[in-house]
């Protein structure tokens, strides 16, 4: 097997919980079959910085500079590739993206992907508050061409709640509540939820809803962050090897 390409930054902390899930979802989705064959991973998990979904719906900036100086530190780490576990915080990463030392796995795409795959009729979009207001999934999808169903003012009071339930270690009673809101959205259309706030998935798994019917935006970055680093560096070998040999 070819080993992964560079270190993997992680900047978490956005929440806690969020960020444990995501490495242990990277790590079953490697195709390593020994400690030696996973991926380098530097983390740094910074709680510290300021709520993302009630800075932008208050159009504050305060989040933006822990996430500019947390993704320099891991570059000066020695990460090759930086990702972050929180959706709300790439509104800010796109401000700053081109400041970044290294190339960053960018969540939203990754998400979308996954559900054009899976829903190519469309989904619904279950994020904070914040993220919806920001419409950083809604202008993705429309270059995609994607069709993104956003919950009406009621249902996302009810997604909204989830996530603060569940970033505050109550998972069980934010899958309650979050299971009450998809299924308020499958009685309009039966569409898969995109869980567009990495607390979600954990409400989702936690409230039993059917598993075919979600794309987790927590297990699509994992999945993209495994593809750039054990499947890109292969095709990019392969097409070098192709050009030499004209």
């Amino acid at each position: 097997m070819t080993a992964p390409a560079g270190t993997l930054g992680v900047l978490g902390g956005m929440g806690p919980a969020a960020t444990a899930e995501f490495l242990r979802l990277l790590s079953v989705r490697v195709p390593g079959t020994t400690d030696q064959e996973h991926p380098r991973i530097v983390l740094l998990s910074e709680p510290s910085i300021p709520d993302r979904s009630s800075s932008l719906l208050d159009g504050s900036d305060a989040p933006l500079p822990g996430i500019l100086e947390g993704l320099t530190t891991l570059a000066g780490w020695g990460a090759d590739l930086l990702a972050v576990p929180c959706n709300t915080a790439h509104v800010y990463i796109d401000r700053i993206r081109d400041q970044l030392p290294v190339p960053l796995v960018h969540i939203v795409d990754a998400t979308l992907q996954a559900a054009m795959l899976l829903s190519p009729a469309g989904g619904w979009l279950t994020a904070t508050a914040g993220t919806v207001a920001s419409g950083l999934y809604q202008r993705r999808a429309a270059e995609l061409g994607y069709r993104l169903i956003v919950p009406a003012p009621g249902a996302q009071e009810l997604v909204q709640e989830a996530a603060v339930l569940v970033k505050a270690g109550h998972t069980e009673q934010g899958g309650r509540v979050f299971a009450s809101a998809v299924r308020g959205l499958w009685r309009r259309e039966r569409l898969p939820v995109i869980t567009a706030c990495t607390e979600l998935p954990l409400a989702y798994d936690s409230a039993g809803l059917p598993e075919g019917m979600t794309v987790s935006s927590l297990g699509a970055l994992a999945s993209a962050c495994a593809h750039e680093l054990y499947v890109t560096p292969l095709l990019r070998a392969g097409s070098a090897q192709r050009l030499a040999s004209v």
